[in-house]
């Protein structure tokens, strides 16, 4: 009878299987976002009280905060950014290790890689925040010891200390999904590039390296407000990141990068690279913590920070609620953008 019924019906299986994450989502997500909406386009705050529709249509509130809070949001997408673009640099090299050279210690590995996972967020960013410190030990070989920075230099209150913090807490997550997404690569199909004559990637990939690097180079010092693009000084201090950073992408891409892995390995993992960066960029982006706890400085406070606030201590819903629809708006445009350049075939079933 069952068994009749299920054939009969077999076009309706999917959706019974989706039904309990579909009615999850909607009551724990939709349904949320109702009273969200309606605050977004409602005026006051707890305390003056709030008019909502449809006595009152705030539709100016969109418009006020982005001009308002414009800092802000861009230090979310600009230290998310940097900060999934960091994970993504120590994080696939990492992930490749782990998945062809692993052996026998591959659980140990991933094992290490969630092993902070076991320790409260916040007591991560603020063991982070000693290491950072004026007394800490990061200052203390670089300032200290080597004599690269000058005396004065400091870390916390910086872009640096907020990025440097993202990366740490959302490595694993970058980590991951690259490393499943790399371990179902079939060694047979490197094989196979190499009998083909895909070696080393040479000289091509050294060039190619080499401005790679040098534009992550000049991304970071701008991103990190070292280098200001309207000061000579900073065009000096950008020119002088491009040289070092095209320098150690020329050397990687010349010694460690081959053909086989630019012609097989990394197209067969690009549906993993579209995961982790999803994964990172997000709770980077919405992160308010490590902008509280490193950041310190209001012009490093990042628009989860000014979400909080409102909510919590101004009781200001309306603006809080709609800067809340304009990061996440924010995120989708940037998410639809990437999926567009990168492609989400194999992620949703249909071509790779």
């Amino acid at each position: 009878m069952i068994g009749r019924l299920v054939h009969r019906y077999r076009w309706a299986v999917p959706y019974v299987l989706m039904a309990p994450g579909l009615l999850w989502l909607v009551a724990f997500f939709v349904v949320p976002m109702v009273p969200m909406i309606l605050f977004s386009i409602s005026e006051g705050t707890v305390n003056t009280g709030i008019v909502q529709p449809p006595d009152v249509w705030a539709i100016g509130n969109y418009p006020e905060v982005v001009v308002k809070f414009q800092d802000n949001v861009r230090n979310s997408l600009v230290f998310g950014a940097l900060a999934t673009t960091l994970c993504f640099a120590i994080g696939y090299p990492l992930a490749y290790a782990i998945a062809f050279r692993g052996g026998r210690y591959k659980n140990l590995l991933l094992f290490l890689v969630i092993a902070p996972f076991f320790t409260s967020f916040l007591i991560r960013t603020i063991s982070w925040k000693v290491i950072l410190g004026n007394d800490g030990p990061f200052l203390a070989v670089v300032r200290d010891a080597l004599h690269l920075v000058p005396a004065n230099f400091s870390v916390m209150g910086t872009p640096l200390a907020v990025v440097s913090g993202l990366t740490y807490q959302l490595l694993p997550f970058m980590v991951l999904p690259l490393y499943v997404s790399l371990e179902k690569v079939d060694i047979r199909l490197i094989e196979a590039a190499r009998d083909l004559y895909a070696g080393p990637w040479r000289p091509r990939g050294t060039a190619i390296g080499a401005a790679l690097g040098g534009a992550l180079a000049i991304a970071l010092m701008v991103g990190l407000r070292y280098a200001d693009p309207g000061d000579p000084s900073g065009l000096v201090a950008a020119g002088g990141a491009a040289l070092v950073g095209g320098l150690l992408g020329g050397l990687v891409a010349h010694f460690l990068v081959t053909e086989a892995f630019v012609r097989v390995v990394f197209p067969l993992s690009l549906p993993g690279v579209f995961a982790a960066s999803i994964l990172t960029f997000i709770p980077a982006v919405g992160d308010y913590v490590n902008a509280d706890l490193l950041g310190v400085s209001p012009n490093n406070q990042m628009i989860g920070n000014v979400i909080q606030n409102r909510y919590l201590f101004q009781t200001d819903y309306p603006v809080a609620s709609a800067l809340s629809f304009i990061l996440m708006g924010a995120i989708l445009l940037a998410i639809a953008l990437y999926a567009k350049v990168l492609g989400t075939e194999e992620l949703t079933g249909g071509r790779a």
